[in-house]
């Protein structure tokens, strides 16, 4: 019999960061909480310094917290050793970067591939996987290109793919279109949502409101702790950014609109 997954893809309890820099000590994450379920969509917002960084790369399992549980589709990484947490980030998790992170000299099927190469599942048919991923994200035209012959959301999307080679459990996104233009960096959170409706479980760091907006919920943090955490549609600040955007897009269509006063 299969056992079923963990209904909870992220548990985080009183979960606190402390570096050292020097004789001083900076407390990135002061004793957060926070759950995620399966197939959610999540933005995590906040101010420089606010904790963004340093809670992404404890989800990732590239860092560990000073103290506190941190339990990733059941797993308890807060306890696991440097290889082991190496083991649950190939596994279980896809990063998406905002720099795209990809090898310059490497076609997109080498970049995808790449992944497959430190799996233990996905050993075996790497090609054949890197090129259904490709596919996936509309690049099947693509696959022999080096990113310096894509444009920039073509790169984003070999990313994208290379985040999904390994069928992860979470998708983890650091500001994915801050390096695109407004268009296609809605091209790209449209592929996001899409991913999202087939069920893929997503949280995408970002400083962008309207981007936000296409996740499920936003959770806010000031100064390493939840300052709020709201489905979208409840989220006060959000809201109050969609009237705003309403009434002057309004405002800039009674100017445009023939007749209209100077």
């Amino acid at each position: 019999m299969v056992a079923p997954q963990h209904p909870l893809i992220i548990r985080i309890a009183d979960l606190h960061k402390v570096y050292r820099i020097g004789a001083e000590k900076v407390h990135a994450l002061r004793g957060m909480s926070l759950e995620i379920r399966r197939n959610e969509f999540v933005a995590i917002m906040g101010a420089s310094g606010s904790g963004k960084s340093t809670l992404l790369n404890v989800l990732g399992c590239l860092d560990q917290p000073t103290r506190g549980v941190y339990e990733l589709a059941g797993r308890p990484t807060h306890r696991m050793s440097v290889g082991e947490l190496s083991g649950v980030r190939n596994d279980l998790i896809g990063f998406v970067f905002q720099s795209f992170e990809l090898l310059p000299r490497a076609t997109a099927l080498k970049n995808v591939q790449l992944p497959l190469i430190y799996s233990r599942r996905y050993w075996v048919g790497t090609g054949a996987r890197a090129r259904r991923a490709l596919e996936r994200v509309g690049l099947a035209d693509r696959m022999k290109h080096r990113p310096n012959q894509l444009s920039g959301g073509q790169r984003q999307r070999v990313a994208i793919a290379r985040a999904l080679v390994n069928e992860p459990a979470i998708i983890l996104a650091d500001e994915p279109t801050g390096n695109l233009d407004s268009k296609t960096g809605d091209e790209i959170i449209g592929l996001f949502r899409q991913l999202h409706a087939e069920g893929q479980t997503i949280i995408m760091v970002t400083h962008e409101e309207d981007i936000a907006g296409n996740a499920g919920r936003i959770i806010r943090l000031r100064d390493g702790v939840v300052m709020s955490d709201h489905p979208t549609e409840e989220d006060p600040t959000h809201q109050d950014y969609v009237r705003r955007a309403l009434e002057t897009a309004q405002r800039d269509a009674g100017r445009a609109a023939p007749g209209a006063a100077p």
